[in-house]
């Protein structure tokens, strides 16, 4: 399997095994698949989020570790997604959430299975686009917590995707990140009409 899948900090595991545990946050969660699901409820594959800040024309982009994403399966799917954000006490738990990310997180990584080459599956949010994307980092020992997108690294849009860029369609980071960076940043104001 060419997926490095990073082990998450411990206490973020910790936090969404005891938020699973808790009948409470369970039935209070805006999951309506999670609180009707049958079985145990387990949280797989979790990923790094990381939040593309710095994105300008001409200038190196910058993230930040905003958390980490779990995949809650019942049985035989993923049902629901649990998030684990740092607080100044540590990594504690956020919140749950389903949607269509869900699935299509799973898509992308049957997706990134069948590459060739090995990879570190991350996210990537992109807040100005209401954006996500599978960033598949191309050193799959590197330190999940850091780093940029290089530009050999592939980025996977999820679904929904925004307007004109494709879902599920792999592209470098260096052909993907000008694209985006031209549709967040504002045009140029123009002068008053005389």
């Amino acid at each position: 399997m060419p997926l490095h899948v990073p082990p998450a900090p411990a206490p973020a595991l910790r936090s969404v095994l005891a938020a699973l545990g808790s009948p409470t946050a369970v039935r209070e969660a805006r999951t309506p698949s999670l609180r009707a699901a049958q079985g145990p409820a387990t949280p797989e594959l979790p990923l790094p989020v990381h939040v593309l800040d710095g994105i300008t024309a001409g200038g190196p982009t910058t993230t930040r570790l905003a958390g980490w994403r779990f995949l809650i399966r019942c049985s035989d799917r993923a049902v629901a997604a649990a998030e684990t954000r740092l607080t100044p006490d540590g990594w504690a738990f956020s919140h749950f959430f389903e949607g269509p990310y869900i699935t299509s997180t799973e898509q992308a990584l049957r997706q990134a299975e069948t590459m060739a080459q090995p990879y570190q599956p991350r996210l990537l949010s992109v807040p100005g686009l209401y954006m996500l994307t599978l960033w598949l980092h191309g050193d799959p020992a590197a330190d999940a917590s850091v780093g940029h997108p290089e530009p050999t690294d592939l980025l996977v849009p999820l679904a929904p995707a925004p307007p004109g860029i494709a879902a599920h369609r792999p592209h470098r980071a260096a052909d993907l990140l000008p694209v985006l960076t031209h549709r967040v940043t504002p045009a140029p104001l123009l002068g008053s009409p005389a």
